[in-house]
């Protein structure tokens, strides 16, 4: 009877312990533009898969695949690192396409909690993405969504791979990509 006593009461402790020891919460984002243009002039410049030109972090693109599922792009960075994207969907009639990152190079490399971490270019992990056209007549309203973690998995991320960090980067690569889509798409 004592044993049962002692464990009905110490069950709470671990159950509190487990509660308080998580780790990182899936993120939403979503932004979305209108866009003084048709859709169909919108689309014309993202629907090549393999053509990121339209957004400012990017360098240069290589694509294998085209705009067919699987397809595989490497996006080469202003700043040198590089993000591996595989298409997940892809429907030109509704003028929308899905996407999934596979890879992220190595920005910088820290010491945290006495290990070695790598962070990095994009401190994001499972990261997943979508953008879709909605035609408006002569205006077109844009709309990227993308789900995803922080990068650093553990409890107590270091600030650079926490989820302020990864909605952070995420919130500039979409806004700024929408920003610059429409002030291409309104020329």
């Amino acid at each position: 009877m004592k044993k049962i006593s002692l464990l009905i009461s110490i069950l709470p402790f671990f159950f509190s312990a487990a509660v308080s020891a998580h780790g990182p919460v899936r993120q939403k984002f979503e932004e979305e533009i209108t866009i003084n243009a048709p859709a169909e002039k919108v689309w014309a410049v993202i629907k090549d898969y393999g053509d990121m030109s339209w957004l400012p972090a990017v360098k240069s693109t290589t694509v294998e695949g085209g705009n067919t599922k699987g397809a595989t792009r490497v996006l080469t960075l202003k700043d040198g690192g590089t993000i591996t994207e595989e298409l997940k969907k892809y429907d030109d009639k509704k003028m929308s396409y899905g996407y999934k990152i596979t890879d992220i190079s190595t920005a910088k490399t820290i010491t945290y909690s006495g290990a070695e971490e790598k962070v990095p270019v994009f401190p994001v992990t499972d990261y997943a993405a979508s953008i879709d056209l909605e035609d408006n007549g002569p205006s077109t309203k844009v709309i990227w969504k993308a789900g995803y973690y922080r990068a650093y998995m553990n409890n107590n991320p270091p600030e650079e791979m926490n989820e302020e960090a990864a909605t952070k980067a995420v919130s500039s690569v979409l806004h700024d990509g929408l920003e610059n889509l429409k002030a291409l798409a309104e020329k």
